[in-house]
């Protein structure tokens, strides 16, 4: 049996790398969040990691052969330090799914607790422990006033969830013979929608044409109301399904109309359709958990996951309504649902949100205000506004200046995204972690002013 010397932290990764990393991390643990703001932007080289582990593994679209010198190190908090020992500003809670952004004390210490007291760290999903089952409790009492009732906690990440909402879709459709007999079922979904990497789910956003059969989508573009009122019109019977996210984050963070969403949950009920709210991106980072609650909509069904367990561990759940149980045990099923501490981590997000939630609404309130003042005073550069709350989007008029600007924010220390590999995508994106502070924000929309003042880039 291997004994624990052979698993000591400096013997796995490495005496350099693990040296390197616990600088990085002394270094974030001992400065403040002013200090850390002076630095953002600057390299300080005892940080740097002369070599590191390469990425010639890796495949050629995640980085596979190229530097691995912006890559993070060590992370507390919105900062975090890349191997080359440069100080950056995370603008985009990681990958959209660190709610609370890097090595939140709090959490950190709940999992550890959690561990001590015997919470296990995966289980059968036969054998759900007793904070999965809690969890689920608590999401169906975060989705007051929506009708969902029941919870599938069986799922590891959103493309699960959202494929099996997809299955109760259809398999509430061939349970009528006669929308069977209309023809095969259509789901209604918008333009650049992003529903997960399942095959039948990248179908939806026109991949994979002709390879999956019995099976058609229509997509409309988003706020237009008419263009949605005629499909339903036309296809009548044979439309099974709508699709949304609230926040497109994958199309330059467009934010879907509350009254377009009402219009959409109108038509299903006239015609028999099943609405499906995407909140995979806009779960766990609102006041209220879901953004279905604040827009006061309510759907069929409503998928989330990212955030819910602030990146520790993926785990994902779809919301719906009782009378739509109609999947068989394993259906919908994934190794790691169901997962004790990550759902105790999920329970423990819930509640840093809930005894923070007035600090939410107003900093979310001061950026959206920011942003909106940027645009006003930039609008040669700035087209619009898209997004709500921390998750925005800067439309810039032309897509040159939009790539520019990501640039130059990045040499800054600021790690934004940029939406630009579409036709007529020229969107710069941000997702504050919830740990942000009213001093992180602000320094975020001055030094946006500066560089849009600067325009160094153009």
């Amino acid at each position: 049996m291997t004994d624990s010397a052979s698993l000591d932290f400096t013997a796995v990764l490495g005496e350099k790398e693990a040296a390197a990393i616990e600088r990085a991390r002394a270094f974030l643990d001992g400065r403040s969040t002013s200090q850390l703001l002076g630095l953002v932007g600057e390299t300080v080289p005892e940080l740097a990691l002369a070599t590191a582990p390469d990425k010639r593994a890796f495949p050629a679209a995640y980085g596979g052969g190229k530097p691995c010198g912006e890559d993070l190190l060590a992370g507390r908090g919105a900062f975090y330090v890349n191997q080359d020992g440069g100080v950056m500003l995370d603008c985009t809670g990681g990958h959209y799914q660190m709610t609370w952004g890097y090595s939140h004390p709090a959490l950190t210490a709940a999992a550890m607790e959690g561990m001590r007291r015997g919470l296990v760290w995966d289980n059968h999903s036969n054998t759900p422990g007793i904070p999965v089952k809690q969890l689920a409790n608590e999401l169906v009492a975060a989705a007051k006033g929506t009708g969902v009732d029941r919870v599938l906690l069986g799922v590891c990440t959103g493309s699960v969830a959202c494929s099996s909402a997809l299955k109760i879709i259809l398999a509430s459709y061939r349970s009528d013979p006669a929308r069977m007999a209309a023809g095969p079922p259509i789901v209604v979904t918008l333009s650049g929608n992003y529903h997960g990497t399942d095959l039948v789910a990248q179908t939806m956003r026109g991949m994979w044409p002709g390879l999956v059969c019995g099976l058609e989508t229509v997509c409309v573009e988003p706020n237009d109301a008419d263009a949605l009122r005629s499909v339903f019109a036309e296809h009548g019977p044979r439309v099974a399904g709508f699709w949304a996210e609230p926040v497109m984050m994958n199309r330059e963070a467009i934010l879907v109309e509350r009254e377009y969403l009402r219009l959409a949950r109108d038509l299903c009920r006239e015609h028999g359709a099943l609405m499906v709210l995407d909140e995979i991106q806009t779960c766990f980072w609102y006041p209220e958990v879901l953004l279905s609650v604040r827009l006061g909509l309510d759907p069929d069904m409503i998928v989330v996951g990212k955030g819910m367990t602030a990146g520790f561990h993926p785990l994902a759940a779809l919301l719906y309504r009782r009378e739509l149980d109609v999947l068989e045990q394993y259906d919908a099923i994934s190794t790691n649902g169901n997962a004790s501490l990550a759902a105790f981590l999920g329970l423990c997000n819930l509640r840093l949100i809930a005894g923070a939630r007035d600090e939410l609404a107003r900093l979310g309130a001061r950026y959206r205000s920011g942003l909106e003042d940027l645009t006003r005073e930039f609008p040669g550069v700035l087209e619009r506004l898209n997004g709500h709350g921390y998750l925005a989007g800067l439309k810039f008029r032309d897509r040159a200046d939009a790539l520019g600007f990501h640039r130059a924010a990045l040499d800054a220390g600021l790690w934004l995204r940029a939406h630009a590999y579409h036709p007529g995508h020229r969107t710069v994106l941000t997702k504050f972690a919830l740990c942000v502070d009213q001093a992180i924000v602000d320094y975020v929309l001055d030094a946006m002013r500066r560089l849009l003042s600067e325009t160094p880039w153009r």
